[in-house]
């Protein structure tokens, strides 16, 4: 009998949920035996797995190449390493597709599996069809071989050919307890400067902060650690190394959308007119000065699929996420925190300034972070149409990119449907507090017409 996978565990971009609860070896097995299925019927016959340092992953990662091998597919096992080290065994090692398995930045009881095929996202649609294919699909049937490979060396290259010849800085590097320790320990190892590492050891319980770097209390330690030594930047990570989170030599974060700014000035000037893309949920000043330095810039819908994808379409060098993903063409599109963080290193450097005069130079804006309004799962598609159709009646001016991004004389407000979780997102951006608070409040109405109220 087939494997039927939990419906909650299914998402957007790739499969995720809390171990013990509707995670578990079975689970595991069966993906590995329908993704086996899947590439044998497109002609493929090897596979990169890695894992991150969560207490589960090595009790999924086992799983999962059984239910590879059993599908006929050859593993290649690549061990413990942030996500971009397996995104680099897919691109340069002889395999037709790759697949981690991490939490990311989720609890640490979470876990789950990012998916490439191809050199490719394997995302939504793709997902379904693996869920259906696990409870009701002919299956194939095979003896899989297992091999072992240390890649992390030749990740790390990648790293220092990009950053090799940067100025001597003071850096602040916080891996989190996370995946993307032992590459940072080899990396800073290598460059120029005074680096000064925190948590580089894994640890799956992530004792010292949660492995998020885009939520500010988690940046606390590496905050103290810049003031104490007064460090030129602050660097951290998420638990699988796709995420970075930035701080300056006050201590100030630099968001997602900035970094982006920051970063596209560096490109254009060896890719002037490129596009750059960004997530709606990005600042408009982001877009703005994409224009301002000659380059097209492009808003698309968030979540790092859907931002790979349009990459690929347009042809862009590089593109960015609210939530710290940086993404880069010569990367195959993939995101890259560890590289990001090289690259900015890199982009400051040119600037003749510090990353603190940089910082000083954006636009000061007002903005929420983003707000979240619990709704039934069958409600968040229908509660964004229903305010879409009031907008529209309304006569507002709408952005229908991804959910409705609405601007008004005050600024922005953004209303879209969680791609992971029973929930909408919001965010506003402003030029003060005041008009900040006219835009919350346009948000909530909306909201109550179709009744929704904040988590």
């Amino acid at each position: 009998m087939n494997h039927r996978l939990c419906p909650s565990i299914l998402r957007e971009y790739d499969i995720r949920g809390t171990v013990g609860r509707n995670l578990g070896a079975d689970d595991a097995a069966a993906i590995g035996r329908a993704f086996g299925t899947i590439v044998a019927q497109r002609g493929g016959t090897r596979i990169a797995v890695g894992r991150d340092g969560r207490l589960s992953s090595p009790m999924l990662e086992e799983a999962l190449v059984r239910g590879l091998t059993q599908s006929g597919i050859h593993v290649l096992r690549i061990g413990i390493g942030p996500s971009p080290m397996l995104y680099h065994a897919e691109r340069h090692a002889a395999v037709d597709g790759g697949i981690q398995v991490t939490g990311s930045h989720n609890p640490g009881d979470d876990n789950g599996f990012k998916m490439v095929l191809g050199h490719r996202p394997f995302f939504g649609r793709d997902i379904e069809a693996l869920a259906l294919l696990s409870a009701e699909g002919d299956l194939a049937s095979g003896s899989g071989t297992v091999d072992e490979a240390d890649v992390l060396d030749d990740y790390v290259a990648i790293l220092l050919a990009r950053g090799r010849d940067l100025p001597s800085f003071r850096i602040g590097w916080d891996a989190g307890n996370g995946a993307a320790g032992p590459a940072i320990e080899r990396l800073t190892a290598a460059l120029p400067g005074e680096h000064h590492l925190l948590f580089t050891a894994v640890d799956g319980r992530f004792p010292h902060h949660h492995p998020d770097p885009t939520e500010e209390e988690n940046l606390a330690a590496l905050r103290a650690l810049v003031a104490d030594k007064g460090l030129d930047v602050g660097l951290a990570f998420d638990g699988d190394g796709d995420r970075i989170g930035v701080v300056d030599g006050h201590g100030r974060v630099i968001a997602g959308d900035q970094l982006l700014s920051i970063l596209a000035e560096s490109v254009l000037r060896t890719a002037p007119g490129a596009p750059i893309v960004a997530d709606v949920k990005a600042s408009a000043t982001v877009f703005d000065r994409i224009a301002e330095l000659g380059g097209r810039p492009v808003m698309w819908k968030s979540g790092h699929s859907n931002i790979k994808t349009m990459m690929h379409e347009v042809g862009a060098p590089l593109a960015g996420e609210m939530s710290g993903h940086i993404f880069f063409a010569e990367l195959g599109g993939h995101d890259d925190a560890l590289y990001a963080a090289v690259a900015l290193i890199g982009a400051v450097a040119e600037s003749g300034v510090s990353l603190s005069a940089m910082r000083d130079a954006l636009p000061d804006l007002v903005s929420t972070p983003e707000l979240r309004f619990p709704v039934a799962e069958d409600r968040r598609e229908a509660v964004v149409e229903e305010v879409l159709a009031r907008l529209a009646a309304a006569g507002a001016q709408v952005d229908r990119t991804d959910g409705a991004r609405v601007t008004t004389p005050d600024g922005w407000w953004l209303l879209r449907a969680s791609n992971t979780q029973a929930m909408l997102t919001a965010r506003a951006e402003a030029r003060d507090e005041e008009a900040l608070g006219r835009l919350i409040a346009a948000i909530d109405a909306q909201l109550a017409q179709s009744g929704v109220s904040r988590a």
